[in-house]
């Protein structure tokens, strides 16, 4: 005969091992697959706009060469300079046209246009890395309009 105790403790064995499966039926297992996040690995493409944000918002390099934004905004000044260079390079190419020759010195280059009847030389200096450049046209005609 079976004291209570031991009785009891079957019982609670029994319990245990089925609920244990019970429990394993419920539990399903399955190979682990590693899916890359970052497609330069393989990871899906549209992650590279999200990855190169977080990436950015992250660096706090400033470069020291840089010149600026693209999207700075510029002066009045500097614009109006740009402007009238402009506008001057224009007046020269066109005086050439006509048969005359002229000199555009700026703070950057320096244009120097030459009309030889018919054989026009365009020299450019750099002036600040000292970078010469010569464009000769040939067989220009200076009676043709």
């Amino acid at each position: 005969m079976d004291s209570p105790r031991s009785l009891i403790r079957a019982s609670i064995r029994a319990l245990l091992l089925s609920s244990g499966f019970v429990g394993a039926t419920f539990c399903y297992g399955g190979e682990l697959v590693y899916q890359p996040v970052n497609p330069n690995f393989g990871g899906n493409p549209l992650n590279g706009s999200y990855l190169l944000s977080n990436a950015q918002s992250q660096n706090d390099y400033d470069d020291p060469d840089a010149r600026g934004s693209s999207f700075s905004q510029r002066s009045a000044l500097d614009r109006f300079t740009d402007s009238l260079e402009s506008r001057l390079l224009n007046q020269l190419l066109t005086d050439v046209g006509e048969g005359n020759s002229g000199t555009l010195v700026t703070d950057d280059f320096i244009v120097d246009i030459i009309d030889d009847s018919g054989s026009l030389s365009i020299q450019i200096e750099d002036r600040v890395t000292g970078e010469k450049t010569e464009i000769q046209v040939d067989g220009l005609d200076p009676t043709n309009p």
